[in-house]
C-alpha cells in the first residue's frame, strides 16, 4: 500500500514536469516532452491528464511532432470526447495544408478517432481529400471511408461517400484503385446484401489494368476482389486467367496464393479438353513448389493450402512428389503436413518411391513422426490396391525391428488392411501373435484382439491368447474391454464346445462386475442373443462387414469448394469456414465455386456426379395435409409402430409463395411414422453419414410437443476414438429456427455407442429465406472436428396451438385475399369422414373453423397459424364414398417478410 502511494506521488510529479515542458516556447523541448508522453502511454501509464497540453502542440509545421500528437489523439480521444472536439479545427486546417503528407496524416487520424461526437465535423475534410489532386491523399481517404463506415454507416451513406468510393475504382492511379477496392470489400463484408461491389466486365478490366502497377498489398486486395467475380462464360474466364497468371511469379507469397485462389476458382469454368486448361495446370505447380523453400512458418501455411489444392485437383502436383519428402531439420508441424500430402499424391506410379521414404521415416527418433509414418504406410495400402502387398511386407519388416511403438502402430494399421482386403493377407497373423506380450497401448491391444477374434478359426490357440487378456480385464481400458467381449463371443460362435467356460467368464465380468454401462449393455445383448437364439446371434455377430473406405479424412466436397474460395486466408489454414471461427455477422456469407462449363447451375462443382447416397441426407417430404390425415394420432394399442400407409400424390398447392414442391422437397413419400402418446414422430432419417464425418453418424427427425419444437437426434460413434464436447449451431433459415439450449450429450460417446438427444428449438433466431423454404443447415462440433449437413423439417412443426381464427375474422380474411393467391391440390386414397379428418388435423394444430354440406359434399374451413405469425386458410372438400379429397388454400401473403 505504501509503495503504490510513493509511486503515485512520483508519477504526479512527472506529470507536472511534462505539463511544463509541453507548454515550453522551445520547439525541441516540446518535441522531447511529447516523446516522453508517448513512451509513458506505450508502457500503460495514464497520461490522459495532459490531453489539452498535447492538443496545443498540434499547431506546428514539424511533421514528426504532428505525427506524435496524432498518435496520442487516437489513443485518448475516446476517453476524452469533449476535449477531442478542440482538435477538429486543426484537422480541417491540416486537410488543406500544401504538404500532401500532412493532408494524408490528418485524414488517416480522422478515421482512427472513433468518437461519434466529432465524426460529422470530419465529413467535409474527408470529401475534399477523396477528390484531392495527390494520389497519396486519395488512397488514404479511401481507407478512411471504410473506417468511418464502421463507426457510423448511415452517415457515410447519407454523405454519398460510397458513390465517391465507387468512382475511385476508375482512378488513374493503381494504388488508389487498390485501396478503393479494399475499402468497398471491407464494407461489403459487413453488409453482404448491399451489392456495393457491382462487378461487371468493364470494372474487371480496370482492376486487371491496375493489377500490374500496384504494390504487393494492393495486388492482394484486387486479386481477392476478382475472386468474388463470376465470369459470364469460359472465354471471359480464360481471359482473366491469362492476365492473372503473371502474378504467380511474384516474390510475395501472399500475392502468389491470392493468384492461385483466382485461378483455382476460374478453372472451374474451363472445359477440361481445352489446351489452355492443361497449360494452366502446368503453370500452377512451380509457384506452389517455390513456396516450400521459405521459412518453416510460411511453409506450413503453404502446405495447408496445398493440402486443399491437392484434394481438389491432385493432377497439379502429381509429378512433384519429391518436394514433399521430409528434411531432417523440418519442424514436426511441417513434417506431419508433408506426410499427409504425400499420401494424397500417392499413386501406382510413385508408390515405390513413397514407401521407401516412409520406411526411412519409421526409423527416425521423433516418436510422434514415426507413428504417423507407420500409419501412412497403412493408408497407402488402403488407397493403392496394387501396393497393398508391398505395404504389408514393409510393415512386417518394421515389426521385426521390435521397437515397441513401431510394432504397436503396425498392428493397428494391419487391422485396417485386413478390413479392406479380407482373406488376403492372413498369413501374417502368426508374426503378429508373436508380439502379443509387447503390446501396452489400448488401441494396439484392441486391434490385436479384433484380429484374434475375427480369424479365430485360423489360430489354433486363439482361446489361450484371449484368455491371457482376460486375466486383467478390469484394468483394461473400455476400448479393450468392449473388443475383448466381442472377440470371445465370436470365438464361442466359431468353436462353441471348447470355449463355453471362457464366454461365460467374460459375460459375467461384463455384466455383473463392471460399472461401465456400455460394456454391461453389450454383455446383456450378447447373453440374451446366445441364450435365446444362437443362430440369430451368429448372423448378427459374424455378419459380413463393409469394407473401409479409401480416404476417410477427405474434406466434404461442399466445404472443400468453400475453402478453395478462401485460399490464402486463415480459413485455409484451419480447414474450417470463416463462420466457424469469426464472431458476429462477418464471415458468415458462404462462398462457392462457379458451376463447371457445360454443367447445369447447381451441379457438383468438382465435375463428378453427386453420389446417389446424398438424397438420404436431405430426405424428401410427402404431401403435407395428406401425410397428416394418414397418420394414426391416437394412443398406441401395442408396442409396435403402425405399418406405413400408401404414398400421397403430390399437389400443386402454393401456400407459401415457393409452391408446395419447393416447400416439402418435391417428391411423394410413404407416411412412415411412429406413434408417441398423442403426437407423432417420423422415423429417424440419416442426415450425416459416418464416412463423411470421421466416424460420427447423425440421424434425426423433428417433433412438436407441448408447444415446443424438438429436434430428435441419434448420435452414433463409428470411429475408433471417444467423442466429447458436442455442440450444435444452425445457419440462418426461413423461420428463425435455433437451438433453445446446448446439445446435452452428458457422457463421452465411446466407439460403437449410440446416444439419443432431444434438442428443444426456438423460433427467434436470425431469418434468411432458404431454397427450399424448409431447408435447415446445421453444424455439429465435437472434439474431433466441425461437421456440416442439411436437412428438411416438416412444415407442420411450425403450426402453433393458438391457430384457431374467429369465424367472422376468417370470413373477412378469406374474402379480402385475391383469387390469384388461391391454389388447389388433391389428396388421394384417404378413407376418413369429415369428423375424423377434422379431429386428426386438429391434433396437428390445423383447426376447423366451420363446416357445411353442399350437394352431399362436406366442406371444412380451416385455419393454420405459423410461428412467425403467418395465417394459412384452407378449404377441405370430402364426399361420402369418395377417397379423394380436394384442398383449396390461401395465404396472407403481404405479411410474409424476409
Amino acid at each position: 500500500g505504501n509503495l503504490s502511494i510513493i509511486l503515485n506521488y512520483f508519477f504526479a510529479g512527472e506529470i507536472f514536469e511534462l505539463k511544463a515542458e509541453l507548454n515550453s516556447d522551445k520547439k525541441e523541448k516540446k518535441k522531447e516532452a511529447v516523446k516522453k508522453v508517448i513512451a509513458s502511454m506505450t508502457v500503460g501509464k495514464d497520461v490522459s491528464a495532459l490531453f489539452p497540453d498535447v492538443v496545443n502542440c498540434m499547431q506546428t509545421d514539424n511533421l514528426e511532432l504532428k505525427k506524435l500528437v496524432y498518435l496520442y489523439l487516437m489513443n485518448y480521444a475516446k476517453s476524452q470526447p469533449d476535449m477531442a472536439i478542440m482538435a477538429v479545427n486543426t484537422f480541417v486546417k491540416d486537410c488543406e495544408d500544401p504538404n500532401p503528407l500532412i493532408r494524408a496524416l490528418a485524414v488517416r487520424t480522422m478515421g482512427c478517432i472513433r468518437v461519434d461526437k466529432i465524426t460529422e465535423y470530419l465529413c467535409e475534410p474527408l470529401r475534399k481529400c477523396l477528390k484531392d489532386e495527390d494520389p497519396y491523399v486519395r488512397k488514404t481517404a479511401a481507407v478512411c471511408v471504410a473506417k468511418l463506415h464502421d463507426i457510423n454507416a448511415q452517415l457515410v451513406e447519407d454523405q454519398g461517400f460510397l458513390d465517391t468510393l465507387k468512382d475511385l475504382i476508375s482512378d488513374s492511379n493503381p494504388m488508389v484503385v487498390a485501396n478503393a477496392v479494399a475499402a468497398l470489400s471491407e464494407i461489403a463484408e459487413s453488409h453482404p446484401n448491399s451489392n456495393l461491389l457491382d462487378l461487371n466486365p468493364q470494372t474487371i478490366n480496370k482492376l486487371l489494368t491496375a493489377l500490374n502497377e500496384c504494390t504487393e498489398w494492393g495486388q492482394i486486395f484486387i486479386l481477392d476482389c476478382l475472386a468474388n467475380y463470376t465470369p459470364r462464360d469460359d472465354r471471359e474466364s480464360q481471359s482473366i486467367c491469362e492476365r492473372v497468371t503473371p502474378r504467380l511469379s511474384h516474390a510475395n507469397s501472399a500475392v502468389v496464393l491470392s493468384a492461385v485462389k483466382v485461378l483455382m476458382k476460374f478453372m472451374e469454368m474451363l472445359p477440361k479438353d481445352l489446351d489452355y486448361y492443361g497449360t494452366l495446370l502446368k503453370k500452377l505447380a512451380p509457384p506452389l513448389v517455390t513456396l516450400l523453400s521459405a521459412e518453416p512458418e510460411l511453409q506450413y501455411v503453404a502446405l495447408r493450402n496445398i493440402n486443399l489444392i491437392v484434394q481438389k485437383r491432385p493432377e497439379i502436383l502429381k509429378h512433384e512428389m519429391k518436394v514433399f519428402f521430409v528434411k531432417y531439420n523440418d519442424p514436426i508441424y511441417v513434417k506431419l503436413e508433408k506426410l499427409d500430402i504425400m499420401i494424397r499424391l500417392a499413386s501406382q506410379a510413385n508408390i515405390a518411391q513413397v514407401l521407401a521414404e516412409l520406411k526411412e521415416y519409421a526409423t527416425e527418433v521423433d516418436v510422434d513422426f514415426v507413428r504417423k509414418a507407420v500409419r501412412a504406410i497403412g493408408r497407402c495400402a488402403i488407397k493403392v490396391e496394387q501396393s497393398a502387398e508391398r505395404c504389408v511386407s514393409t510393415l512386417l519388416d518394421l515389426i521385426q525391428t521390435k521397437v515397441n511403438y513401431v510394432v504397436q502402430e503396425a498392428i493397428v494399421v494391419i487391422k485396417d488392411i485386413f478390413r479392406k482386403y479380407p482373406n488376403k493377407y492372413e498369413s501374417v497373423i502368426a508374426t503378429l501373435c508373436e508380439n502379443l506380450d509387447s503390446l501396452d497401448e489400448p488401441e494396439a491391444r484392441a486391434a490385436m484382439i479384433w484380429i484374434v477374434g475375427e480369424y479365430a478359426e485360423r489360430i489354433d490357440n486363439a482361446d489361450e491368447l484371449l484368455e491371457s487378456f482376460l486375466e486383467g480385464f478390469h484394468d483394461e481400458s473400455t476400448q479393450v474391454q468392449l473388443q475383448l467381449l466381442t472377440a470371445i463371443v465370436k470365438l464361442f460362435l466359431k468353436k462353441p464346445t471348447e470355449t463355453q467356460e471362457l464366454v461365460q467368464q467374460v459375460l459375467s465380468l461384463a455384466t455383473q462386475d463392471s460399472d461401465n454401462p456400455d460394456l454391461r449393455d453389450r454383455g446383456y445383448i450378447y447373453w440374451r442373443l446366445l441364450s435365446t437364439d444362437p443362430v440369430a446371434a451368429k448372423e448378427v455377430v459374424l455378419a459380413e462387414k463393409p469394407l473401409i473406405s479409401e480416404e476417410t479424412d477427405l474434406i466434404e466436397p461442399t466445404l472443400l469448394d468453400e475453402l478453395i474460395c478462401h485460399i490464402g486466408s486463415l480459413a485455409s489454414v484451419y480447414h474450417k469456414p470463416p463462420s466457424a471461427f469469426v464472431e458476429g455477422s462477418r464471415g458468415v456469407q458462404h462462398k462457392r465455386l462457379p458451376p463447371r462449363s457445360g454443367s447445369p447451375e447447381g451441379a457438383h462443382s468438382g465435375g463428378a456426379a453427386i453420389p446417389e447416397a446424398v438424397p438420404a441426407v436431405i430426405p424428401s417430404q410427402g404431401d403435407l395435409l395428406g401425410d397428416l390425415l394418414n397418420l394414426d394420432l391416437g394412443p398406441p394399442t401395442t408396442g409396435v409402430a403402425p405399418a406405413p400407409t400408401s404414398a400421397m400424390q403430390m399437389g400443386a398447392m402454393d401456400l407459401l409463395g415457393g409452391g408446395l414442391d419447393s416447400l416439402v422437397g418435391g417428391a411423394a413419400l410413404n407416411c412412415n411414422c411412429q406413434t408417441l402418446g398423442w403426437y407423432f414422430l417420423p422415423h429417424l432419417q440419416v442426415w450425416l453419414l459416418a464416412m463423411k464425418a470421421k466416424g460420427l453418424e447423425i440421424a434425426g427427425t423433428f417433433s412438436r410437443r407441448g408447444g415446443v419444437i424438438h429436434m430428435e437426434l441419434s448420435l452414433t460413434n463409428k470411429a475408433m476414438s471417444v467423442m466429447t464436447d458436442f455442440a450444435i449451431q444452425f445457419n440462418r433459415n426461413s423461420f428463425g429456427l435455433a437451438p433453445a439450449g446446448p446439445l446435452q450429450v452428458l457422457t463421452p460417446l465411446s466407439p460403437n455407442q449410440t446416444t439419443e438427444v432431444s434438442l428443444p428449438l426456438s423460433t427467434v433466431g436470425p431469418v434468411m429465406k432458404m431454397e427450399p423454404l424448409n431447408n435447415l443447415q446445421v453444424a455439429v462440433k465435437n472434439n474431433i472436428d466441425v461437421f456440416y449437413f442439411s436437412c428438411l423439417y416438416p412444415i407442420s412443426i411450425l403450426f402453433v396451438e393458438d391457430g384457431k381464427m374467429e369465424r367472422q375474422v376468417f370470413l373477412a380474411t378469406w374474402k379480402d385475399i385475391p383469387n390469384e393467391n388461391e391454389a388447389q391440390f388433391h389428396i388421394k386414397d384417404c378413407h376418413l369422414n369429415s369428423d375424423a379428418a377434422s379431429s386428426k388435423l386438429q391434433s396437428s394444430n390445423i383447426f376447423t373453423i366451420a363446416k357445411r354440406t353442399v350437394d352431399n359434399q362436406d366442406m371444412l374451413y380451416q385455419s393454420i397459424k405459423l410461428t412467425n405469425g403467418i395465417w394459412v386458410l384452407a378449404e377441405l372438400r370430402l364426399q361420402a364414398g369418395n377417397s379423394n379429397y380436394t384442398v383449396s388454400g390461401v395465404l396472407e401473403r403481404e405479411r410474409y417478410r424476409f
